[in-house]
């Protein structure tokens, strides 16, 4: 199964749109002053999710301990969103969050929605805190100035990078070694590949077919490349036309291509996401979409010869076009009615310590987006980990599927767009049909937004 946080889409965030789900969370509170002698507290909400709690449990000690005056409260569970709801509602929020803002409880989307977060923009502008430089200039191109971690557009941050995921094309290097394949930097390259897998009685591609969102990997990354940030934003923000510019439909073409030219794995759509990436590890297909936890999702399924997973972000149209990866982002913030916020602030900048990115790397398995963030975590991760992570240290360039929340339409445009993927393979519709379609629905959210 993906992570959660590849989930962008989900029901909940209706709530930025359909209105506020606190009343009162938006009102500033003075920060608390203390007595002599007294500690002064920090109350911390943390999501327990796929990374567990042990990184918590143990920063939190670290962080007492480096700051005896404070006294850490922590709650931490995987249903905290709900825990915190009455808290917030109430006005009195906790101090810090970690919990995704495509979290099913939709807690962010509504503190976005009543701008009820604190800028945490000054904290960016400090000081790195192991020194060098600003805070901001150690976190990797792209990881704060996107939607999610900026969501206004107007150059600030309101919620702060803590773990990413990486999603691209997976490939048996093994086997391209023994061919002497190269990894293929152009789609040109990477369809002459599917002529010599044919020859060898593989297919070229496949993909998890009764899940066809994992797609996502090429379609949203092939998308940047071809017609950059603004292309990809007018695709998130259900502009209309779009998907009939020439660049959106080469991106489509991609995926036509693979159906009419006999490139898929035969019986690809009928299967689920296991049967698929089983069927690429037993060599089958040379290339599938995945995420950055391929490889401790199907441990048990691997070769134990003849095979080795090597990483790829989608080709480019054009040798040395920019070539993206796309990435997901789970993030951690304040409350703008937070009681303590200059301690909370000091507490999200602690994250992004050296120490305490490798330790989280430890106890979690991980990886926070900075600067040699990966070196810090690589003894810590599968090697196939590393390799997919690495990525964003050699130019490959992060983009992010964050749809604009909808308000609560029939229609998925997600589901438009990636659903007929399958229809497609199997020559029931064409690219036309599949753009309209696609059109169809986000000319239906504009409507509803008027």
């Amino acid at each position: 199964m993906k992570r959660s946080f590849l989930k962008v889409l989900t029901a909940t965030a209706l709530v930025a749109i359909l209105g506020s789900a606190f009343i009162g969370c938006g009102n500033t509170q003075s920060e608390p002053k203390e007595q002599e002698g007294e500690k002064k507290e920090l109350n911390i909400a943390i999501f327990e999710g796929g990374y567990g709690k042990d990184y918590w449990e143990e920063i939190v000690k670290k962080f007492e301990g480096d700051n005896p005056d404070v006294k850490v409260n922590m709650e931490i569970n995987p249903k905290i969103g709900d825990i915190i709801r009455p808290k917030i509602t109430s006005g009195n929020p906790p101090d810090f969050i970690y919990l995704g803002s495509n979290n099913e409880s939709g807690i962010a989307q509504a503190l976005i929605k009543d701008k009820a977060l604190e800028d945490l923009s000054d904290l960016f502008e400090s000081d790195d805190p192991d020194g060098g430089g600003k805070l901001k200039d150690k976190i990797l191109p792209g990881f704060l100035d996107n939607n999610l971690t900026s969501p206004y557009g107007d150059g600030k941050v309101y919620l702060a990078p803590l773990y990413y995921g990486v999603t691209g094309l997976w490939y048996n290097s093994e086997y391209f070694k023994e061919k002497g394949y190269e990894a293929p930097e152009t789609w040109e390259e990477f369809f002459a590949l599917g002529d010599k897998a044919k020859a060898d009685g593989k297919a070229l591609y496949t993909y998890q077919g009764l899940n066809p969102g994992y797609n996502e990997a090429v379609m949203i990354s092939s998308l940047a490349s071809v017609g950059g940030q603004k292309l990809v934003d007018n695709v998130l923000s259900y502009e209309e036309g779009t998907w009939k510019t020439e660049e959106a439909q080469k991106v489509l073409g991609v995926f036509n291509d693979i159906a009419q030219k006999g490139y898929l794995l035969d019986g690809t759509v009928a299967m689920n996401h296991t049967q698929a990436q089983t069927e690429f590890l037993q060599g089958k297909a040379l290339f599938i979409p995945n995420g950055n936890w391929f490889e401790g999702e199907m441990k048990d399924a691997i070769p134990e010869s003849g095979f080795k997973f090597g990483f790829m972000p989608a080709p480019a149209f054009n040798k040395g076009d920019q070539r993206y990866a796309m990435s997901m982002i789970e993030e951690m913030y304040i409350p703008k009615a937070a009681k303590n916020k200059d301690l909370a602030k000091e507490f999200l900048k602690y994250q992004y310590k050296n120490e305490n990115v490798k330790l989280n790397a430890e106890k979690s398995g991980g990886v926070v987006p900075i600067k040699g963030g990966i070196e810090l975590a690589k003894p810590y991760l599968p090697e196939s980990n590393y390799n997919c992570f690495m990525v964003f240290e050699n130019g490959i360039k992060p983009v992010f599927q964050d749809f604009k929340p909808t308000p609560n339409v029939e229609v998925k445009v997600y589901d438009e767009i990636y659903n007929p993927i399958g229809s497609l393979m199997n020559k029931e519709i064409t690219v036309y049909q599949w753009t309209e379609r696609i059109e169809s629905a986000t000319a239906k959210v504009r409507e509803a937004q008027k």
